[in-house]
């Protein structure tokens, strides 16, 4: 079954240097492409800049981060974003103590599963969207 993948647990898979054995696996399982938010693609590229820039990426690295980048872009589904997602950001914010983005994040999550998150993954590197998704009703895998 796909899963809800943010930005924090694709970056894990992307980066060799922060590449997690769980997060490698489940992006690897057939029939498990990632469902992600529409901007996750840029969280994740302005990531991989900044490790560039602070010197965390070589080139080569940083070029090799790119092309697994690439290839999950072309296996995942993305949320795209309208007012369902906004106004369930909006409630997200309410009810957790989440940064905007995250929010989004979560909100998408939302409307991928048509709000019945019930036996749905979402998988995350961030503690405290791990902790909201968990109380939004997700099963969650927290990528370390």
């Amino acid at each position: 079954m796909p899963a809800f993948w943010d930005t924090s647990a694709i970056v894990r898979v992307c980066v060799r240097g922060q590449v997690s054995s769980r997060a490698k696996e489940l992006a690897s399982k057939p029939g498990t492409a990632p469902v992600v938010w529409w901007c996750a693609a840029v969280e994740v590229r302005s990531a991989l800049e900044r490790l560039k820039s602070d010197g965390g990426l070589n080139p080569s690295a940083y070029l090799a981060c790119r092309r697994r980048l690439d290839d999950l872009l072309t296996s995942w589904r993305e949320i795209a974003p309208d007012d369902t997602v906004r106004e369930l950001a909006y409630i997200q914010l309410e009810r957790s103590r989440l940064r905007a983005a995250d929010a989004l994040h979560l909100a998408a999550a939302l409307v991928w599963c048509k709000q019945n998150p019930r036996g749905r993954l979402f998988v995350c590197s961030d503690d405290r969207l791990i902790v909201a998704a968990r109380d939004a009703g997700f099963t969650t895998v927290e990528i370390d």
